[in-house]
Order: structure tokens, then sequence, then C-alpha cells
């Protein structure tokens, strides 16, 4: 009898692993519009120490192409300028609104895995397509609720930039040899401890997402303002620990 309910404790578990096979482990890529490549790799390399590993025609498209930038091996920030370039917002978008997201890839951690959720997709009646092969990841592609363009992706190695960097397309996005050569081994820096002072707000620069007066007040107040009167931790439902001990009855 115990070796039967162990047997059957095993076989639930295996059950149970079965169930969850391939479920997303994180974001593989986000993959956003521009209508400035060059400006977005300078931005990301330089302020936020991302490499450039990627940057070619988009496949299966018309002119588009599509850079990536690392964040680790298995995850990158991506972006995709369209032919013309991208449109400000409020006009007619003939091309993709500029800053916009053009979809999300989450990463699972096998082909095996993508196959469990291409199945999973089904059974839910959604239309999925793939896999595709890309090089240097394999992909299936579907859609969310209000439009959502997504994709599910594995990889089990990083990108590697010698193949994937086409010299046509740094050549259209005005890259120049120094250029290039500094997004792909971004500058070392070294912090000072957050006691880095606010720059100015300047309009050369990106702003923040506030705007008005909350952005007007923000800037106004220390560091240590901003955190003691603007921060909210309290959360909305009051619980008790995780390990709370047992109450004595």
């Amino acid at each position: 009898m115990v070796r039967r309910m162990r047997d059957y404790d095993e076989g639930n578990e295996r059950l149970k692993e079965d169930s969850v096979m391939g479920l997303p482990n994180g974001v593989h890529h986000l993959a956003l519009n521009t209508g400035d490549m060059k400006a977005q790799i300078e931005f990301f390399t330089d302020v936020l120490g991302a490499e450039l590993k990627a940057l070619y025609w988009m496949h299966g498209t018309n002119g588009y192409f599509h850079g990536f930038l690392k964040l680790n091996d298995l995850s990158y920030v991506a972006f995709v300028q369209a032919p013309q370039g991208a449109v400000a917002a409020g006009e007619p978008p003939a091309v993709p609104v500029a800053s916009s997201i053009n979809h999300v890839a989450f990463s699972v951690a096998s082909e095996r895995d993508l196959m469990a959720m291409r199945d999973r997709i089904r059974d839910h009646g959604v239309v999925v397509i793939g896999p595709i092969d890309h090089g240097f990841c394999k992909s299936i592609y579907f859609g969310g609720p209000e439009g959502l363009r997504l994709e599910l992706s594995t990889n089990e190695e990083g990108i590697d930039e010698r193949a994937w960097i086409d010299p046509e397309v740094v050549e259209k996005c005005a890259i120049n040899g120094d250029e290039l050569r500094r997004y792909l081994t971004p500058a070392a820096y070294r912090d000072q401890g957050g006691k880095v002072a606010q720059p100015p707000l300047r309009p050369d620069k990106p702003h923040p997402m506030w705007r008005g007066a909350q952005l007007d007040r923000a800037l106004k107040m220390s560091d240590e303002e901003v955190t003691r009167t603007m921060s909210e931790p309290t959360p909305p439902v009051k619980v008790p620990p995780r390990h709370a001990p047992a109450m004595a009855k």
C-alpha cells in the first residue's frame, strides 16, 4: 500500500511537472518602434550600458530593420524601424508610431517548452504560428487582448554580434566605425554611491515620464524629500507575515 501510494505521489508529481512545462520564465525581448535607430542605440549603450548585439533587416518584412541590445544573454530590448521612419503621435499611423510597443517576446527555457506552450495556447482556441528559426532564437507568434502582438522565444546561448550586425544596416543608420566599437563595448562606469546631483532639465535630453505640476514639484525637492514625501509603501490590504507563528488555542 505504501509502495502504491508512493507510486501515485511520484506519478502525480510528474503530472504536475508536465502541466507547467514551458511556462514563460522572463522577457526575451521587448520590441519598440523607433524613427531613429541610431539615437536609441546611442542612448541604451551610453546611458544604460547595454551592448549592441544585432542590427539587421527584419525577417519577413519589406524594408524594416531590427536592433537588439543586451540586458543579459537571454534578455534584450529591441527596436524596429520602418522604411521611412516612424510618424509623430497623433498623425495617421501609416507606419508605426515612435516609442510605441511593436511586440513583446517572453522567454522559455527550451524548444520542448516552446512546443508545450504552443499546445497550451492552441488548446485555449488561440491561433499561434511557428516555430520560426531566426538563427539566434526560435519563436512562435500569437495575439493577446486589445491587439497585443505576442511572441514566445527560446535560445540557449547569447547572440553572436559578429554574425548578426549587418554592415549594410550599419551604414543605413549612419553609424561610423568608432561609434560601432563603442556600441559593442560600452565604456565602464564607476558610480558615486548615489551622490550625483540632479542635472537641469534640458530640451535636448529625454524627459521623465512625469509632466506638468508633478514634475515641477519633484524638481524643486532634494532626492531625500522626494523619497520621504512621494513614497507610498503601504499595501492596500493588511496581511500577517507569511511565516507568522501559529497562535495558541
